[in-house]
């Protein structure tokens, strides 16, 4: 019967592509960029929650991509990293978790002024700029992408915490 040393829980090198809580690095990259550049990419109007979201979305992604070199080039070897796994993509969780609530929130809002607004201003108002209305329109169908990269992205975290606890208690 072969026994589990502390040598062989985590996977490193290209063992890390093949291992199921740590294949989920993939998608949280992936997500997780998305989120960072669909938010970037439109006017900022809400400060707070979308500058929380910008916050979450660099650091998990930054942290992510450095969790993962670390991984990939073996530096996981300690007794301590099983645990500090599945700390670290907790807190990731809780932050994405903590910044796709408020930005479907924002996101309800504008839709609801973006309806507003389209019902106030029909195009034989004179005076009325019809790129008002296309460019409030571009920013929500922004936003909600955003809002589903972002819960996609915490589903992936989520899963990758799940996974590396139980990676972590059988080790």
């Amino acid at each position: 019967m072969a026994s589990t040393t502390m040598g062989d829980v985590l996977p490193t090198g290209g063992r890390v592509f093949t291992s199921i809580p740590d294949l989920f690095f993939i998608p949280e990259f992936v997500f997780g960029g998305l989120v960072w550049m669909l938010v970037a990419s439109t006017e900022v109007v809400h400060k707070n929650p979308m500058g929380w979201v910008m916050f979450v979305s660099i650091f998990c992604f930054v942290m992510t991509t450095l969790w993962f070199f670390i991984f990939l080039c073996g530096a996981n070897r300690s007794s301590s990293w099983p645990a500090l796994d599945v700390g670290y993509h907790f807190v990731a969780t809780v932050f994405y978790l903590g910044a796709s609530v408020p930005l479907a929130f924002i996101t309800v809002l504008e839709g609801q002024t973006f309806a507003a607004l389209a019902a106030l201003a029909p195009a034989s108002v004179s005076g009325f700029n019809p790129d008002v209305l296309l460019d409030a329109r571009k920013i929500y169908k922004l936003h909600i992408a955003a809002v589903v990269m972002s819960f996609l992205a915490t589903l992936f975290y989520f899963m990758h915490t799940i996974f590396s606890a139980i990676r972590w208690k059988r080790s």
